[in-house]
């Protein structure tokens, strides 16, 4: 076997590890479908170690990932559709061709006309395969985390000119939609049975968000990652701090209150 650092090393062992004799049970069950999750997972992995700037992690969490792309390339060269060289080409033919600025002699002024461009490209790419839509919207996949497709929507509307002109009309737009869902609250408190109609207003109120964060130049998964670590890092000092009073359970929610408004104190955050 090659040097441990040679990609060549890593396809060798997976090979070894899907050989239909000699392989490892687990990895000769899995087909595509069920390796699909693992593959997103590492790719969320990779982005917690990038927000806690965690550069050993990283390396690590990359190499899974990695791991992930080997190990769909494997399983599609056993049916003999294509190979992990076929992917390498795959992607470096489109990188070529996507850049034309780059590797060609088109010429773009800021990163806004490298993105316009290559939306042109992808349209020009799918057409060549016989897609016929041709809606700004065509090619946002939809196998996306939601949060990541609304901001994808938004923002191929917004390269045609559909697009709020700042963030203030925007935070009026969440006011209003608040307001609505607020509406949806009452009524159900007076017996009305809308839970359809309270999706509807919250998903609304969910893709103005996506939209203000836009606005904003900050990633919604990001953002709401830090915020679910700020979360679970008050919610267990709260805990250390019930602990001796007999846990979370035995205090009232007032009692809560006073913890997590002196969690956030001891931080220096009011946040």
């Amino acid at each position: 076997m090659s040097e441990l650092n040679d990609i060549q090393s890593l396809l060798q062992i997976m090979a070894r590890l899907r050989d239909p004799q000699a392989g490892c049970p687990w990895d000769l069950e899995q087909d595509f479908a069920s390796i699909a999750p693992y593959t997103v997972e590492e790719a969320y992995e990779v982005a917690d170690a990038i927000d806690r700037n965690d550069l050993h992690d990283l390396k690590d969490e990359l190499g899974d990932l990695l791991l992930q792309v080997v190990f769909h390339a494997q399983m599609a060269s056993e049916q003999g559709a294509f190979d992990f060289g076929d992917v390498v080409a795959s992607i470096s033919g489109k990188m070529i061709r996507r850049h034309p600025h780059i590797f060609g002699d088109a010429e773009v002024n800021d990163s806004d006309e490298v993105l316009a461009n290559w939306d042109e490209i992808k349209r020009s790419e799918r057409a060549a395969k016989g897609e016929q839509d041709t809606s700004a919207l065509a090619g946002i996949s939809r196998g996306l985390p939601e949060w990541q497709r609304a901001t994808k929507l938004q923002a191929r509307a917004a390269r045609t000119g559909f697009d709020w002109p700042a963030a203030r009309p925007v935070l009026d737009k969440l006011r209003e939609e608040v307001d609505e869902v607020q509406a949806e609250f009452d009524a159900a408190a007076g017996g009305a049975d809308n839970r359809q109609q309270l999706q509807e207003e919250l998903g609304d109120v969910l893709f103005v968000c996506a939209n203000l964060a836009r606005h904003a130049k900050v990633d919604v998964g990001t953002a709401l990652r830090q915020a679910n670590h700020k979360f679970e890092r008050r919610f267990r000092a709260m805990e250390a701090r019930a602990q001796p009073l007999g846990g979370m359970s035995a205090l009232s929610l007032q009692q809560q209150e006073s913890l997590w408004q002196r969690v956030k104190q001891d931080e220096g955050s009011g946040e």
